[in-house]
């Protein structure tokens, strides 16, 4: 079974980073597990899977991962969502309240992936001032945590499964 950060980092199916990747299918297992926990879990709360997605996009887009960005691209258009996940969060003079919320979400997704060390408790403040709830704002954590460690392994994985310039076979 190929799973979604395999696809996404664009893994050879053959070769040794494949042998170490079956050796270690227990991680790549949990990983996936989590993937779809974070984003198709059985209680969504308030943030739909389509927002899911769309977030999860607009994660790998700033990170510059390709095959996640459009992974997620792909997820998101599959529910007829035409949401640009970069153009998310443009709410005008006076947007209504899913905008805001959506404002805030967007706010601090981009804070904890581009600058995670200036996430304060302002931060989560912030959250709970655009109307989410505490459980949505772990959902969201939950999402924002998993795809910012998908998309470090990607980007990883990426790099080891590139062959070498001048290696000789």
């Amino acid at each position: 079974m190929t799973h979604v950060l395999e696809q996404a980092a664009n893994v050879p199916s053959t070769g040794p980073l494949a042998d170490a990747l079956a050796v270690r299918h227990k991680l790549m297992d949990l990983t996936q597990a989590s993937y779809e926990a974070a984003l198709l879990p059985s209680d969504a709360g308030q943030v739909p899977a389509d927002i899911r997605a769309a977030l999860s996009c607009r994660m790998a887009r700033i990170c510059q991962q390709a095959g996640l960005t459009q992974h997620y691209a792909n997820l998101l258009a599959g529910y007829g969502s035409d949401a640009d996940p970069y153009q998310l969060a443009e709410p005008g003079n006076q947007p209504p309240a899913n905008e805001i919320r959506l404002c805030a979400m967007v706010t601090y997704v981009d804070l904890v992936t581009q600058r995670p060390r200036d996430a304060t408790k302002e931060d989560i403040q912030a959250l709970k001032e655009a109307g989410i709830e505490e459980s949505d704002i772990v959902r969201l954590a939950g999402l924002v945590a998993f795809v910012n460690y998908q998309l470090r392994v990607a980007a990883v994985l990426s790099v080891m499964g590139k062959d070498k310039v001048g290696e000789v076979k």
